[in-house]
């Protein structure tokens, strides 16, 4: 048995090794990811976000940790949750859509941002140029916005007689949707076309929307770009196909 003053000094012992022994083992590296959606809105982007971090060696919960922070489609929440991720001193931050990246930007003029746009991002004004970025931000560009007129005039081909068409996007994610507008509007005028736009930012509006351009007796529909979409393709194609409604989409 251990006397009193020979456990005390083990104790004290412990006491002094335990955190030196702790200071020792590498730290587990913190990525944060904001997102304007929620979870279930981004299964399929988490998956690859999870394959892609795996492939670079790293699985969470094992040798990284991922901080998630969702707007829930309230873009207001984003600079307080791109704020929380700073204090958190995490050593990346991820953002999903111009809107995070926005606000990972104003939050930080140091910690890595890595993005995905659907618009150039020059344009945009998250980076001084694709070549050399600058700055803390750097990311991916799908072209989704570009190819606005592009997918316009593809429904056009595959819907001979439409006149009158129908687009639908997200109020929520007005800097696509602007830009995306912008460019189709003016792709509609040359060609001829009448545009109705419909907006939605949830599933019943979605559905509203769907019932106006059948009212309407609108010929095609053009649906915009984003995540918001792309989480609801499903619903979009099913609606399309039992209402017999010709329609474009930006993303599978």
């Amino acid at each position: 048995m251990l006397r009193r003053r020979q456990f005390t000094m083990l104790v004290g012992s412990a006491a002094v090794w335990a955190p030196a022994a702790l200071a020792q083992q590498p730290v587990m590296p913190v990525i944060g990811l904001l997102s304007p959606a929620s979870p279930d809105e981004y299964v399929d982007r988490l998956k690859a976000f999870r394959q892609g971090l795996k492939i670079a060696g790293y699985v969470e919960h094992e040798n990284v940790t991922v901080e998630y922070r969702w707007a829930g489609n309230r873009l207001e929440k984003l600079p307080g949750l791109a704020a929380d991720l700073v204090r958190r001193e995490v050593a990346a931050i991820a953002a999903f859509s111009p809107a995070p990246a926005f606000a990972a930007k104003a939050a930080t003029a140091t910690i890595p941002i890595v993005f995905i746009v659907a618009e150039d991002p020059v344009k945009l004004g998250l980076v001084t140029s694709l070549a050399r970025p600058g700055g803390n931000l750097t990311g991916i560009n799908f072209f989704n916005v570009e190819l606005a007129t592009k997918r316009l005039e593809l429904l056009r081909e595959l819907v001979p007689g439409a006149v009158r068409i129908a687009a639908l996007v997200n109020p929520a994610n007005a800097a696509i949707s602007d830009a995306e507008l912008k460019d189709v509007e003016a792709s509609a005028r040359s060609m001829g076309l009448q545009l109705q736009v419909f907006r939605a930012n949830s599933n019943r509006e979605i559905d509203a929307a769907f019932a106006g351009l059948v009212r309407e007796r609108l010929d095609a529909l053009f649906v915009g770009t984003g995540p918001f979409f792309a989480a609801r393709r499903i619903q979009l194609v099913q609606l399309g196909a039992r209402l017999a409604v010709p329609a474009i989409y930006g993303g599978a």
